[in-house]
């Protein structure tokens, strides 16, 4: 269980393909607190540990989750989103995240606005997936507030201390990008969605 509150960026250093899996490793300064089959969200993707070295850390995305996110687009040099799971007792900042990806989005807008950026994300209303104005949304594992909620697409505002201490800075017209829908609006979705048939 996550949050959406990025504790800091990863560098990826290098990735090595399994049979139909991938092995990721990453470097950042949360490396020594780390441990083996720990859980950590990367862009919002919940991947457990499989080895530390030095200042690196191993994980392995499986077939499955290459399909569903945009870890495929990964390259060596690019920097992700982490944050560890939350502690039981703990402040929860952000909202309620399971570090699922539900499905993946592509950025379509972004402009700079009195200090702050204004993104626009398009993703596929066929899969059942909602937002709503003011509801929660996580984008890349950040936990977001959706304005400008529409069928098929919403706008998020980033402040500036977002956009440099995420990989916001990175995300240009035409990437794809991690969504996962705000957990309770899911259930009530499907709910609703049960009692009308």
């Amino acid at each position: 269980m996550f949050t959406g509150i990025i504790e800091t960026l990863a560098t990826i250093t290098k990735i090595e393909q399994t049979q139909t899996n991938i092995q990721v490793t990453l470097s950042t300064t949360l490396t020594n607190e780390l441990k083996i089959d720990q859980s950590v969200a990367h862009n919002g993707v919940c991947l457990t540990v499989v080895a530390i070295e030095g200042q690196t850390y191993t994980v392995t995305a499986i077939h499955e989750t290459l399909i569903k996110s945009n870890l495929g687009d990964w390259k060596v040099g690019q920097k992700v989103n982490l944050e560890r799971a939350i502690q039981l007792g703990a402040r929860l900042d952000g909202h309620i995240v399971q570090g699922h990806v539900d499905q993946v989005g592509t950025c379509v807008g972004r402009y700079e606005a009195d200090g702050s950026w204004y993104y626009t994300f398009e993703y596929d209303p066929n899969l059942g997936n909602v937002t709503i104005e003011k509801g929660s949304i996580t984008v890349n594992g950040v936990s977001l507030t959706v304005v400008n909620s529409e069928l098929n697409k919403f706008q998020v505002a980033i402040i500036p201390y977002t956009y440099e201490h995420t990989v916001f800075h990175q995300i240009h017209e035409g990437d794809r990008v991690n969504l996962e829908f705000d957990v309770i609006g899911k259930y009530v979705a499907r709910l609703f969605g049960a009692h009308k048939a």
